[in-house]
């Protein structure tokens, strides 16, 4: 498949800069991937799109305060740190204590072994960091020398990692509000670097409603990296390297999720990364397409399905075009960039002629697009 075929044009002021006032009241386009049919409606209202028995299934991954900055010291003071700023996104911890990976903007500068200064949030000195490594991909390996986890020393210095389109500065009431809305409200599981957007529309409220109306609920974990944004450059979409994101099915969701099947409810992925784990693991425990053992698959309202089990490890399964989906009957997703992989699972899902139809209209219909924008659901 070609990657242009992943192409669409954008009206740059379609690109929300923030979340809906309420996160339910964003739009939701439904569309209806059997027919193509499309309906205009708010997220308020998914539960009149779902019926008793469905299983919606979250991930249940919390984003990290990822970004932060730090400067070079000047002319190597360690007393002053007023020298070149720098802007970093931390990645992961390294298996050395207190070293982390990091993506650092303005890295061509500084040198291996040079110690640079973290800044808190509010701009003061926190605490200092020897490069000790720099990768060819732009990584650098920072020790930090401080007494405490990642997560500890995020918490005090990070602020949300938004996506670049969405513009931001070092406005502190602004980052506080960040970190409430670019968090789903039933994240729990921290280590993602990215949020899963499907997810930022529901409320306390509206999943109470839901489960009222017997919606069951299920929960993977998949830590979102920065790898989701980025674009496919090659010119063929199946020649891109895809991003490896670890990820948890326990045996308590595996059930649930197999339950509804067997019952005759739709599996609902709430996200393109829960799409991936439940393909995934999926794809790990099904030891044959064709099989037909009741100790492999449930025959449900939907097809053969394969039974799931706890399952845990790293996936770079790359959705594209033609896959066979084997656990997912409905999705619910943001809009995304063009050339992205996660167009092109969408594509999959829906059908390419179905997916930049359903786009054609939400432009025309001025949804906002990506992170902090809409969604759809696509039964």
């Amino acid at each position: 498949m070609r990657t242009d075929e992943l192409d669409y044009e954008l009206p740059p002021e379609l690109i929300a800069q923030d979340p809906a006032a309420v996160r339910s009241e964003s739009r939701l386009l439904v569309l209806d991937r059997s027919t193509g049919g499309l309906a205009d409606s708010t997220f308020s209202r998914l539960g009149e799109f779902l019926r008793a028995g469905d299983c919606l299934v979250l991930n249940d991954t919390k984003v990290l305060p990822a970004r932060f900055f730090a400067r070079r010291r000047t002319g190597g003071n360690p007393a002053q740190s007023s020298g070149g700023a720098l802007e970093g996104l931390f990645l992961h911890e390294t298996p050395a204590p207190g070293v982390w990976a990091v993506m650092l903007k303005g890295a061509r500068k500084v040198k291996l072994d040079e110690i640079i200064e973290i800044k808190d949030r509010s701009q003061r000195d926190f605490c200092p960091a020897k490069v000790v490594d720099k990768k060819p991909d732009g990584v650098c390996l920072l020790e930090v020398q401080r007494q405490a986890s990642a997560e500890s020393v995020l918490n005090e210095v990070g602020f949300p990692p938004l996506p670049p389109y969405i513009r931001r500065n070092h406005d502190l009431a602004k980052a506080e509000s960040d970190l409430r809305r670019y968090q789903t409200v039933y994240a729990r599981c921290p280590g993602a670097v990215a949020a899963p957007t499907a997810g930022l529309h529901f409320t306390d409220e509206l999943m109470a409603q839901l489960k009222a109306a017997g919606i069951e609920f299920a929960y993977v974990t998949l830590h979102v990296g920065a790898g989701t944004f980025k674009p496919i450059a090659t010119e063929q979409v199946e020649e891109h390297e895809i991003h490896h994101e670890w990820y948890r099915l326990n045996a308590a969701n595996a059930d649930a999720i197999n339950a509804a099947h067997q019952r005759g409810g739709r599996i609902v992925a709430v996200g393109t990364t829960v799409t991936r784990v439940l393909e995934t693991v999926a794809n790990v425990g099904w030891a044959s397409a064709h099989a037909d053992d009741p100790a492999v698959c449930v025959r449900s309202q939907h097809g053969l399905k394969p039974i799931l089990h706890a399952c845990e490890g790293t996936t770079n399964l790359f959705i594209t075009p033609g896959y066979k989906f084997m656990i997912v009957d409905a999705m619910i997703t943001n809009f995304h960039l063009p050339r992205s992989t996660l167009l092109a699972l969408v594509g999959a899902f829906a059908s390419l002629e179905r997916m930049r139809a359903a786009y054609r209209h939400a432009i025309e219909q001025r949804y906002r697009f990506y992170s902090y924008g809409d969604a759809m659901l696509i039964a």
